[in-house]
């Protein structure tokens, strides 16, 4: 499977885990309170982190591709920064930065 990520900064994450949790219909799968939440739906892979200086900005986008072996970064012709990896790679990346999630 290969779905779109994106990454964005916010401001309040408990607001923002409130308002995408009802706008994508489900909770998210993953949270680091007051830090960062995930969310995994057929369509999209969405992490907010909380960042109250640079909130309200796209952090960077990407694909959860289960082919993935690695994770990879590159630049796009706009200078926007696209990732791809596996959802493995990314749970056991957030384990590694935040500690266990809820």
């Amino acid at each position: 499977m290969r779905r779109i990520h994106v990454a964005l900064a916010v401001a309040d994450l408990e607001a923002t885990i409130a308002d995408y949790s009802a706008r994508l219909g489900s909770p998210p799968v993953a949270v680091v309170a007051g830090k960062y939440a995930l969310w995994r739906t057929p369509e999209v892979n969405l992490s907010v982190n909380a960042d109250t200086e640079g909130a309200e900005r796209l952090r960077h986008l990407g694909f959860e591709d289960d082919d993935a072996i690695e994770m990879t970064s590159e630049h796009d012709v706009n200078g926007l920064m696209w990732e791809r990896f596996n959802a493995t790679w990314q749970d056991e990346g957030l384990v590694r930065v935040y500690g266990p999630t809820a």
